[in-house]
């Protein structure tokens, strides 16, 4: 087997032997031929000499689609897949207004705001554009790494700048006046990777973006909007929302692809549970990489990215960090020179094997590997096919093995194929409405330029109310000519984008230096003091968690066993906003405060075997957001064979299996989500199951999920019954991210629970 042979040949070689058994399911997506287009006539002849001279002779359909919609000045979307080229769709465009424009007696015609969702990406599109040379092309980036000497020069000079949407909120907004030259040309405004910004982070990034057009308003430039996406259900839905503004979506994808060969992979059971995808993934990884099979491997988290890489390494016999070392991990809270160094290697192809958080899920310049490797499933529909797209050389057919994990949306998965390859991708679940994410950003835009009456409805039907609620905080001034920012401090200073207050270092106590980052709330459960922490196959120890300074001190050195947290969580409701009566079952979805504390973590070695459980002493930490829950009486239960002293763990497995099945039917991950079950609710006086969306206000999961509760309660069910285990195992009810280490769980009653609930649907 090597790099040229064909995915039916290398999946030949994978399951010789007894591994024959584990590959479930084959499906072969056929090859899709080009649709070229000729070359617009308003194409800037130094960009179009560039373009040609380089190779590309003509655009595919969906790129001349697009360009010429975003040269009429129609807000556009580009929806189409992974190393489909959609860059060129906003490129075009975007450098022949540049470039006309450089007549003009400021020299700086036109302007272009390129915004990526990470900094990579954004330095990925500057190598691309400085690779056209083309004189009179000013491109630069302008991010948090970005030296102040080069800042005013970029403000003053570059006619194409390059940044993220964290820097548009924090300084290019609130500084605006030193933009002003910059703002008055603003001809374009790229949105790339689009489908990222969803959730909480998209609500925020939608508000930056209305603030953009009001703070470009206010110098007479009203840019046209160019959005890239992966492949998404209703692009033009997601953008419009977005930006607040109708967008035209382009789809129909023209550019050429080889046939990919897509193979679903059941590890074997061991002990009566499922060996683990992450475990399965890095034999398989290893036996690629030693055929010459150069490979991409998914894992979801970062501890499961460095263990995938750590095992595959070590069947290989080489060592992490090492000149030998072809395999390698990347993922997020790695500095930005480790990550620019392991892309470049990667390209080079200098590393046959890479295991990698959905960091490189992204438009970095790295598609044309041989075969995918996604250990557990990804998410959603649109990560899967986002990831298997990095697959595939210029006519070579490629491979991409999705590796069940232990979960139950894995487990049905595998049982049900079409739900992978017969479905449409998920809608992107968004809120720009949500008052939390509303309120600072209208304080900001207050900041920038007072707010007045007429801004109000760019910023939806809630904004008055929300805005009358800053004022009696006493946030905001109203004025006869609007409102004004009433504090000293700035808006800004107090809001991240991405749902996270704080971010703590961990640092290294000999060296003293930075290992990498974590968010704030992350670092409760996993660098706490005594946690093992791994940066790229090497194990570090907490000795101190330092909350106050934002600082996890680490000593390397491997104790033999790895930790894990455990926690309590109780919720109180704080009001229904809807409510479906199923018989005697209550199904609501509102707001409620979630309350959680880490409170002890274990050690366990490698075996399974648990050596001990130690206490923590960590703060609280609280969450009002949206959520939504069930009650059952326990009449109903009981008749039902479910007794009272039993509710709890029928409650508590069925309450798992719905997390884990709720990407089903909403945009979500297991790590977006949480949950929280109880034989007797003060609240509600009956047994309660509640699953929340786990960011302060909500993230529209909770609500998709209320929407489609019975689809969701009936998948729940099928998941758990038809897993081959007798008491409940991670494929169906038990959780890795548990406080309570999976304890009560009943299996069977949890069936019976969900019955209960599906039998009382209306008919």
């Amino acid at each position: 087997m090597s790099s040229s042979a064909e995915p039916t040949a290398i999946l030949a070689a994978l399951t010789a032997g007894d591994r024959g058994a584990r590959l479930r399911h084959v499906e072969r997506l056929p090859a899709r031929l080009a649709e070229v287009a000729a070359w617009p006539d308003w194409v800037a002849p130094p960009l179009l000499a560039s373009l040609t001279g380089s190779g590309i002779e003509h655009p595919w359909s969906h790129q001349r689609a697009a360009m010429d919609l975003a040269h009429g000045g129609s807000h556009v979307v580009l929806s189409t897949g992974t190393a489909s080229g959609k860059s060129l769709g906003y490129l075009v465009p975007a450098l022949s207004d540049v470039l006309d424009g450089l007549d003009s007696p400021t020299g700086r015609g036109a302007t272009v705001l390129y915004l990526a969702p990470t900094k990579a990406l954004a330095a990925d599109q500057l190598a691309r554009i400085g690779a056209l040379a083309i004189p009179g092309v000013r491109a630069a980036t302008y991010d948090g790494d970005t030296p102040a000497e080069e800042r005013r020069w970029i403000r003053e000079h570059a006619n194409v700048v390059l940044t993220n949407p964290d820097l548009l909120h924090h300084s290019l907004l609130p500084g605006h006046q030193h933009w002003a030259p910059f703002l008055r040309s603003l001809r374009y405004v790229v949105v790339d990777e689009c489908h990222i910004y969803r959730g909480v982070f998209g609500s925020h990034v939608s508000a930056v973006l209305r603030r953009l057009r009001r703070v470009a308003g206010r110098y007479r430039s009203q840019p046209t909007f160019v959005l890239a996406s992966a492949t998404v259900s209703q692009p033009a839905s997601h953008a419009s929302r977005l930006v607040g503004m109708p967008v035209t979506a382009v789809e129909t994808d023209g550019s050429p692809r080889e046939a990919l060969t897509f193979a679903l992979w059941e590890p074997p059971m061991v002990d009566d549970t499922r060996r683990s995808a992450t475990t399965e993934a890095a034999e398989l990884l290893a036996d690629l990489v030693e055929a010459d099979v150069q490979t991409l491997a998914f894992a979801r988290s970062r501890a499961g990215v460095e263990a995938l890489a750590s095992a595959a390494r070590r069947r290989l016999g080489q060592v992490g960090g090492t000149p030998g070392a072809t395999v390698a991990a990347y993922r997020g809270g790695y500095l930005p020179q480790e990550r620019r160094e392991l892309e470049r290697a990667l390209r080079d192809g200098e590393l046959r094997g890479l295991a990698a958080t959905n960091a490189l899920e992204l438009g970095v310049d790295i598609s044309g590997l041989d075969a995918v490797l996604l250990a557990g499933w990804p998410g959603r529909r649109a990560n899967l096919w986002q990831q298997a797209g990095r697959a595939g050389r210029s006519g070579r057919e490629s491979l991409a093995v999705f590796i069940a994990a232990d979960d139950p949306l894995d487990t049905y998965l595998l049982d049900h194929p079409e739900a992978i390859f017969g479905a449409p991708i998920e809608s992107t679940v968004m809120d720009p409405a949500n008052p939390h994410v509303l309120a600072p950003h209208l304080a900001a835009a207050a900041h920038e330029l007072p707010l007045t009456e007429d801004d109000l409805p760019m910023f939806g039907t809630s904004a008055r109310g929300v805005v009358d609620v800053l004022v009696a905080r006493g946030i905001l001034r109203r004025r006869p000519t609007g409102w004004f920012w009433a504090r000293e401090d700035r808006p800004g200073d107090h809001l991240n984008l991405r749902g996270t207050t704080e971010v703590v270092s961990i640092v290294e106590r000999r060296s003293g230096r930075v290992l990498g980052t974590i968010d704030d709330a992350s670092a409760h459960s996993q660098v706490h003091a005594g946690a093992v922490h791994v940066h790229q196959g090497d194990p570090f120890v907490v000795t101190d968690l330092d909350l106050e300074q934002s600082v996890a001190t680490v000593v390397r050195g491997d104790p033999g066993w790895s930790t894990h947290s455990q926690s309590r969580g109780s919720f109180e409701i704080l009001g229904a906003q809807r409510r479906h009566q199923w018989g005697e079952i209550d199904v609501c979805f509102g707001s409620v405060r979630v309350t959680t504390q880490v409170v002890s973590f274990l050690r366990r070695l490698p075996s399974g075997e648990v050596l001990g459980t130690h206490s923590l002493d960590l703060p609280e930490r609280s969450l009002v957001t949206r959520g939504v829950w069930w009650t059952m009486p326990l009449d109903l239960l009981e008749a039902a064979g479910i007794d009272e002293a039993q509710v709890p763990g029928a409650a508590h497995a069925a309450e798992h299996a719905a997390i884990g099945m709720l990407p089903l039917v909403a945009t979500s991950d297991r790590w977006d989500v949480g949950g929280v079950s109880t034989d007797q609710h003060p609240d509600t006086g009956l047994p309660t199951i509640l699953v929340y969306d786990g960011y302060p206000g909500g993230a529209g999961f909770a609500e998709r999920a209320h929407g489609s509760f019975g689809e969701w309660i009936e998948a729940t069910r099928d998941a758990i019954a038809r897993c081959r285990c007798e008491r409940g195992c991670p494929s169906c009810v038990q959780s890795p991210k548990c406080g309570n280490g999976n304890e009560p769980l009943d299996k069977a009653r949890a069936i019976r629970l969900l019955d209960v609930v599906l039998m009382s649907r209306p008919s």
